[in-house]
C-alpha cells in the first residue's frame, strides 16, 4: 500500500516553510518534521500489518480449499465396494489431515482477530474480509457435520476420529466472541481526558484545536458490549458527539429524558471502522 501521496504533499510543504522560515518558525518547522517522521511511521506498521494479515488470510483460505479437496477424495475412496485396509487407513490419514487444517485456521483466525484490534491501526477493508472470512469457516463447518454422518454410515471409525477433535468447536466459539465484542465510553470532554481516553489534538498551521482518541488510551474506562445482541447503548449526557469515526446511516440518536440512546440500525457498518465507540456529551 503506498501513502507517498499525502507524505509528499507534507514534505513539500516542509520544504516551503524551511524557504521561508525565520528564527520565530524554527520550533514550527521541528514540530512538522516530527509529526511527518510519525506519519511516516504509522504508515510502515500500518503496510506490515496489513501484509501479514493478508498472509494469514490467504493462508485460512488455501487451508479451507484444501479440505474441499480431502473430502471429495475421501467420499470417492470410502464408496468404493472393493475398499482395501489400505484404503481404510489412507481415510483415517486423510480426516486427520482434515482436522489438523481446521484447528491451524482457528488459531491463524484468532491471531488475525487479535492484529485486527489493535488499537488506532484499523483498516476497515480487512474487517469486512475477515466478517466473510468467519461466515465461510462456519459454512465448511456445517459441511463438515454433514459429511461426518455421511461416513458415519459407511465406517463407525471414521466418524469417531472426527469426535476427536470436538475441542475445535470450542475454539471457534472463543473466536467468534472474540470477533463481535466491541468497546464503548462516555463522558465530559473534562472527563474523558482526565481518564486518558482523549486528548488534545494541536491545531496544524491556524487550525484550531480538537479533541481526539488518546494514542495509548485507558482500555479499563470501556464497557464491552457483544455487537450481535446489543443495538442500544444508553449515555447520561445531552449533545451527544462522536470522536470515533461511525457511518452516520447506520444509526440513530434517541433522546431520552436529559440523556440520549444510541440506536445502532447496522451493526456490520457502525462497528467497521473502529470496534471502539468515544462519545462526548454536556
Amino acid at each position: 500500500m503506498n501513502h507517498s501521496f499525502s507524505l509528499t504533499i507534507l514534505l513539500m510543504l516542509l520544504v516551503s516553510c524551511e524557504q521561508k522560515s525565520t528564527p520565530s518558525s524554527k520550533t514550527d518547522d521541528s514540530s512538522l518534521r516530527n509529526r511527518i517522521a510519525q506519519l511516516e511511521k504509522e504508515n510502515e506498521e500500518k503496510d506490515l500489518m496489513l501484509n501479514t494479515s493478508l498472509e494469514f488470510y490467504n493462508q485460512i483460505r488455501s487451508n479451507l480449499e484444501a479440505i474441499e479437496l480431502k473430502q471429495q477424495e475421501i467420499r470417492v475412496r470410502a464408496s468404493d465396494p472393493e475398499q482395501t485396509e489400505s484404503d481404510r487407513e489412507w481415510i483415517l490419514s486423510q480426516i486427520n489431515y482434515i482436522n489438523f487444517l481446521r484447528i491451524e485456521n482457528t488459531k491463524k483466525a484468532t491471531q488475525l482477530t487479535k492484529q485486527l484490534n489493535v488499537k488506532d491501526k484499523k483498516i476497515s477493508e480487512l474487517e469486512t474480509m475477515m466478517h466473510d472470512l468467519i461466515q465461510t469457516m462456519d459454512a465448511k463447518e456445517f459441511q463438515i457435520a454433514e459429511f461426518q454422518q455421511e461416513l458415519s454410515s459407511m465406517n463407525h471409525s471414521y466418524s469417531r476420529l472426527f469426535d476427536a477433535y470436538r475441542q475445535k468447536d470450542d475454539l471457534a466459539e472463543t473466536l467468534k466472541d472474540e470477533i463481535n465484542t466491541a468497546y464503548y465510553s462516555y463522558g465530559t470532554e473534562k472527563e474523558l481526558i482526565k481518564n486518558q481516553v482523549i486528548e488534545h489534538k494541536k491545531g496544524f498551521i491556524g487550525i484550531a484545536k480538537s479533541v481526539r482518541i488518546a494514542g495509548d488510551f485507558n482500555e479499563k474506562y470501556f464497557s464491552k458490549i457483544d455487537m450481535r445482541e446489543d443495538n442500544e447503548i444508553f449515555v447520561e449526557g445531552s449533545k451527544p458527539q462522536f470522536i470515533t469515526d461511525h457511518p452516520s446511516d447506520s444509526y440513530t440518536l434517541v433522546p431520552f429524558g436529559k440523556n440520549t440512546k444510541i440506536r445502532i440500525k447496522d451493526p456490520h457498518e457502525f462497528w467497521k471502522v473502529s470496534k471502539y465507540l468515544v462519545v462526548l456529551v454536556k
